[in-house]
């Protein structure tokens, strides 16, 4: 079962075509207004005979081939409409663009045509990039600047798990930092994990990038982050990814 499961996972493009491709959506938490202002779009594929296949399976697959571009304005049209079509008309929506998708040149254009055909403004839409994207050369930087002229914000997503540091970042075309689940490893007990965390966040804010913390799962985990004054908060602490439908109803909040 597992030799068929793996074959159906090679096959990504009959996913698309099959109908059988859905987005969960996973909130973003800013604990100063105490309420979700953004989610995160998840892509996920639910096959007829092995279930769900998990992205990391099939992910890596479409990217060895154009079929990552086809699915990434697959999920741009979709995650816009969603968003847009929701009674939260502050709500924001991030959407990973992979490597490959920017390196085509044609993100520029896809991105605007999912926004025109949703009708979502384009400042409700983070796209999420991975640090290795910004050592590219030639085109892949002017158009990021390009869709940040246009409103567009632009987020480095797991971000410490790869060669860049926050030196390296300045005068990028990026709004918002996305720490990887990595910085919170035994935050509790490890006073140079806090240090870490807490330096990034200043250093990132200094730079007047939003910084988001991922993978937040323990409520003392939270604390310790309110604590050293971090806002944008996500994890299964807080949220699930969802449903589209689960949006409609109240978003997740936190008090104090």
């Amino acid at each position: 079962t597992r030799t068929r499961r793996g074959r159906a996972a090679r096959r990504p493009g009959a996913a698309l075509a099959g109908d059988q491709l859905h987005l969960v959506y996973q909130p973003v938490v800013d604990l100063a207004l105490h309420r979700t202002t953004s989610v995160e779009a998840l892509l996920r594929w639910r096959h007829p005979v092995y279930g769900e296949v998990s992205p990391a399976e099939f992910v890596p697959l479409a990217e060895e081939s154009a079929l990552i571009t086809e699915l990434g304005r697959w999920v741009l049209h979709q995650a816009t409409a969603t968003v847009a079509g929701l009674p939260h008309d502050d709500l924001a929506v991030a959407v990973n663009v992979s490597a490959r998708h920017l390196r085509t040149g044609e993100l520029v254009d896809d991105v605007l045509a999912a926004l025109e055909a949703s009708g979502l403004p384009a400042s409700r839409l983070v796209l999420e990039i991975t640090e290795s994207v910004l050592l590219d050369d030639g085109h892949v930087v002017a158009d990021l600047e390009l869709l940040r002229r246009l409103g567009v914000r632009i987020a480095v997503d797991d971000f410490g798990t790869g060669w860049s540091s926050l030196a390296y970042l300045v005068g990028l075309p990026i709004d918002v930092l996305k720490m990887d689940r990595q910085f919170l490893a035994d935050v509790e007990h490890d006073p140079q994990r806090r240090a870490l965390c807490a330096s990034v966040l200043h250093l990132g804010t200094s730079l007047g990038l939003a910084v988001v913390v991922e993978g937040v799962e323990t409520a003392a985990e939270l604390q310790l982050l309110r604590d050293m004054g971090h806002r944008f908060i996500q994890g299964y602490l807080l949220a699930r990814p969802m449903p589209p439908e689960a949006l409609l109803g109240g978003l997740p909040a936190v008090t104090g």
